[in-house]
């Protein structure tokens, strides 16, 4: 993925919190994990081409679905942000099965870049 020096915002908020902003932005009820809001998309989309946007995620629903799935809160946060990121860059799950294989097998590529850099002791 190519990508210049750029910007975002993570947000960690409670279920109330991401609910409210799902409703708002989605018009979907209830929370969900993760958030995403490209900024460079729409009629401003390029007035700071280096602010990618921002990255909300219920941490409530983050441990519940790390506990579900017998892993680290961390882990499971870690998986989040780089799919609400993979959503800033374009990437999308939910309208073709191709799509949502592509963006899998980034999202598990990223993972693992991350992990081995943090086994290097950064």
């Amino acid at each position: 993925m190519e990508c210049p020096d750029g910007e975002l915002s993570v947000l960690i908020v409670d279920d109330s919190g991401i609910a409210g902003l799902n409703k708002r932005y989605l018009g979907r009820s209830g929370p969900t994990n993760v958030l995403a809001f490209p900024m460079q998309e729409g009629p401003f989309g390029t007035i700071n081409p280096n602010l990618l946007g921002d990255v909300v995620i219920s941490l409530d629903t983050a441990a519940s679905e790390a506990e579900n799935a017998g892993i680290s809160v961390e882990s499971r946060l870690d998986r989040l942000l780089i799919h609400g990121i993979l959503h800033l860059f374009g990437f999308d799950h939910e309208k073709t099965p191709e799509q949502s294989k592509t963006m899998e097998i980034k999202e598990e590529q990223l993972l693992q870049l991350l992990r081995g850099y943090a086994s290097e002791g950064h």
